[in-house]
């Protein structure tokens, strides 16, 4: 890794310790500037989201830029509310004493993003880092090389440079940083594997960190949904930024009673979509880049399962066509890593019971999709399953509300974001108490020790499981009269 960065890294992290970030006034005004960036530059993001992604400007708006601005204003909003210490509950023992979380930064931070959504996964966390008063370095993916040299000429003209510093690395440097650098946490979205080194790096120093990966999503479908509806939903999040999110269906649970009918209904949905040739739809995205291509094109080409629709690729212009692909043998490489493409896979099941086993036998997915009217059938999936999230009779949405914490379980990631979950998280909790005790009380707790002392030590200080009705009653008259009792004897002695 270059000595610049070094020298960026080093610069943020002294910084920090000149206490600049934690001044609530400072967050706003770095906050109020990040919104100002995200606002004056609508029309750029969008176009290096389109250059990057094919994205169209509908979906950059949609699903990246109103929900960044969304995000910042919900912190501006509340930020004055979530610094605030935070009162805890206390005992006989701390009665006259002051307990609370104050909510302090945790350093110099480094968030690392995916290239799929490479506007609104960088700068979701980076907001809540700010509001929480950390030093940042903001590392956008490499791949989509527009949106990372947008955030390169763009943010330092907005807000502080030297306490949020951008840096575009290669993959080789990007490891060295995490690897030879030590940050007071990482944030970082991407795959499994680079998980897998990220953790293992930040391990070196005992570097907490919010790992956001992925999985296949498994989606089940009930004969008691409506089918239609099922299929417009399902499609909508499958060839969503075509194919290359997260938090996309990947593969269909259903009973081969309704198989064909949705089938039918999805094809149908797809042409209504994206017309007759999705490759000429405005609408309809591409691939990253020919790697990416090439590894789709080897599942697609590996000969496992019926493609129903779809099936197409050109590596030059980085299309995939939506794809639907049945009779999918759950050992077949459509089956075995996160599909991120314009891939879905239905497999037929006999009931709920096998649906269920399918999914607990894989590692835990990032979201699970239920379509069911069947109230009894949601909450059996829902209890005998775990996923990091859940949407029912629709598909993504539990990401879009900002009070909802999002994030995976197991090898689907660790940690969560949005709203004050993503302030919550680049926050240590730093338990502090103010003593209010007068010195009398803690003669109890002095050397030398008698049976005295312990049994009302133990009368004050040991809880047990409470009664209910009149007994509780009673025995809270109980507990005051003794408590009276201890401090007498404690006064007199």
């Amino acid at each position: 890794m270059t000595k610049n960065y070094i020298g960026v890294i080093n610069g943020a992290r002294e910084a920090f310790a000149t206490g600049k970030t934690k001044d609530v006034k400072f967050r706003r005004h770095q906050l109020e500037m990040l919104y100002k960036c995200v606002r004056d530059n609508e029309a750029r993001w969008c176009g290096a989201l389109k250059k990057d992604l094919n994205k169209c400007e509908t979906e950059a708006v949609t699903a990246e830029i109103i929900m960044v601005n969304n995000e910042i204003i919900n912190a501006l909003e509340n930020l004055d509310t979530w610094v605030k210490n935070e009162a805890k509950g206390r005992d006989l023992l701390n009665a006259t004493s002051s307990v609370y979380i104050r909510k302090e930064p945790f350093g110099t931070c480094l968030i690392m993003s995916a290239w799929n959504y490479p506007f609104g996964l960088m700068l979701s966390p980076v907001i809540g880092a700010i509001a929480a008063g950390n030093c940042v370095v903001i590392k956008p993916s490499e791949a989509a090389t527009h949106t990372a040299s947008l955030f390169q000429e763009l943010l330092p003209q907005y807000i502080d440079s030297t306490c949020y510093p951008v840096i575009v690395l290669d993959a080789k440097d990007s490891a060295d940083l995490v690897k030879n650098n030590r940050f007071d946490f990482i944030f970082f979205t991407g795959g499994t594997a680079i998980g897998r080194h990220v953790m293992k790096a930040a391990a070196e120093y005992l570097t907490p960190v919010v790992l956001e990966l992925g999985g296949k999503n498994p989606c089940i479908i009930d004969e008691s949904c409506d089918l239609r509806s099922a299929a417009r939903r399902i499609c909508w999040g499958r060839f969503l930024n075509a194919g290359q999110i997260c938090i996309a269906p990947e593969y269909i649970l259903c009973k081969a009673s309704i198989r064909d009918k949705f089938v039918e209904e999805f094809k149908r949905t797809v042409q209504e979509f994206f017309g007759s040739d999705p490759k000429q739809s405005p609408d309809y995205g591409r691939i990253i880049n020919e790697r990416q291509v090439n590894r789709l094109k080897k599942i697609i080409d590996s000969g496992t399962g019926k493609i129903v629709l779809g099936g197409e690729v050109d590596v030059k212009t980085k299309y995939v066509a939506p794809t639907v692909v049945v009779d999918v043998p759950l050992d077949s490489a459509y089956m075995q890593e996160e599909m991120f493409g314009p891939i879905l896979m239905v497999i037929t099941i006999k009931d709920i019971d096998e649906a269920i086993s399918i999914i607990n036998q894989r590692e835990k997915p990032l979201a699970l999709y239920i379509f069911a009217k069947d109230k009894k059938l949601v909450n059996k999936v829902l209890s005998k399953t775990s996923s990091g999230g859940v949407t029912v009779n629709d598909v993504v949405m539990h990401y879009v509300p900002h009070s909802l914490p999002f994030g995976g379980i197991g090898h689907s990631g660790m940690g969560a974001y949005h709203g004050k979950h993503t302030f919550d998280t680049f926050s240590h909790n730093r338990s502090c108490l103010i003593d209010g005790n007068p010195e009398f009380i803690n003669s109890l707790r002095y050397p030398p020790h008698s049976q005295k002392k312990l049994s009302l030590i133990k009368a004050v200080m040991m809880k047990n499981l409470k009664p209910k009705g009149i007994t509780a009653f009673i025995k809270s008259m109980f507990m005051l009269a003794l408590v009276g009792v201890a401090i007498a004897y404690i006064a007199s002695n």
